[in-house]
């Protein structure tokens, strides 16, 4: 048995068993893959996929036991990696994050330019998409570090730290009824067209929640990942908008709209720090889990990673 027959299980089980898309990810060909599966199934003396003709139809129940020693071969076969850039190279390399629009759009600029003063021969290669996203790079060695509000904590693979706490606001053009209004109400809200988040993202669940309790059905004319999309439809009229604070409090002073905290309607959000348990982290990946906040130390991340202790909130 060797790596490139593991990889080749671990790839065709997250290509859904198609072993055409498990080539093209992989960059070889689809026979050699089943050969080299079928070789290493002889070799166990067990079939790890029941198949239907050529066709990969599910994982058998030993497979699932085959898969399980894979993933923690391969795991440590990447920390392996990861151990020997470090010791031959303390302060070069790759930082992979995994991380929303809004987080690389408002969070992580600061926190970025600081690692890349301090480890200047460090590149940092960002990865954007949906929370979901997030936690499958993470799974997938994609990227080392991740950051988002929802999903992290879901998904038992990740090791998921607190690292700061927002809150949503109201935006509206400086001319709008709600501009002059300190602290807005739920049912004043549900007056308005709403654009905000998407459902999956930037803490928009606790916006449907506190609704929800209200029993208020707003109308929600427009919605997006993007908070400076979201801008943009407010100053065009199409309703009242909801973002995160952070996309107001690190733009420079916008004279066109007016924002008013939200948090005593919809509660704090919490932005997490995952990492891919039982990962290896590099020296500069914990000195960049400390720039995004100072709770954040190398001895509290290697406590949560050992397994050690639970309580870790804000």
């Amino acid at each position: 048995m060797n790596l490139h027959q593991f990889r080749f299980v671990q790839e065709a089980v997250r290509r859904n068993l198609n072993l055409t898309e498990t080539a093209k990810a992989l960059f070889t060909s689809q026979p050699g893959i089943s050969k080299a599966i079928l070789e290493l199934e002889e070799e166990l003396g067990v079939d790890i996929f029941a198949r239907h003709g050529k066709r990969l139809k599910r994982v058998t129940e030993p497979g699932q036991q085959v898969l399980r020693s894979i993933e923690i071969v391969m795991r440590e076969v990447a920390n392996l990696k990861r151990i020997g850039e470090e010791y031959s190279k303390q302060d070069a390399g790759t930082l992979s994050i995994a991380t929303t629009h809004t987080q690389a759009r408002y969070f992580l600029p600061v926190p970025i330019a600081e690692l890349r003063r301090r480890y200047p021969k460090v590149q940092v290669v960002l990865h954007q998409g949906m929370p979901e996203d997030v936690a499958r790079m993470l799974r997938d060695d994609v990227a080392e570090i991740g950051l988002a509000t929802e999903a992290l904590s879901a998904h038992d693979e990740l090791i998921t730290l607190p690292c700061h706490e927002w809150q949503h606001v109201l935006v509206v053009p400086v001319s709008h009824p709600l501009a002059t209004v300190e602290r807005p109400t739920l049912e004043q809200l549900a007056a308005h067209p709403l654009v905000m988040y998407q459902p999956t993202v930037t803490g928009r669940t606790r916006i449907d929640q506190a609704f929800a309790r209200a029993r208020l059905k707003p109308m929600v004319a427009l919605e997006a990942i993007d908070s400076d999309v979201i801008k943009t439809y407010v100053r065009l009229g199409l309703g009242v908008g909801i973002v995160t604070e952070l996309a107001m409090r690190t733009e420079p002073a916008e004279a066109d709209l007016a924002w008013r905290p939200l948090g005593h309607l919809f509660g704090a959000n919490v932005t997490r720090v995952a990492f891919k348990r039982g990962a290896y982290l590099r020296q500069f990946v914990t000195a960049f889990a400390e720039l995004l906040s100072p709770h954040l130390t190398p001895a509290l991340i290697a406590q949560a990673m050992a397994g050690q202790g639970s309580d870790y909130e804000l």
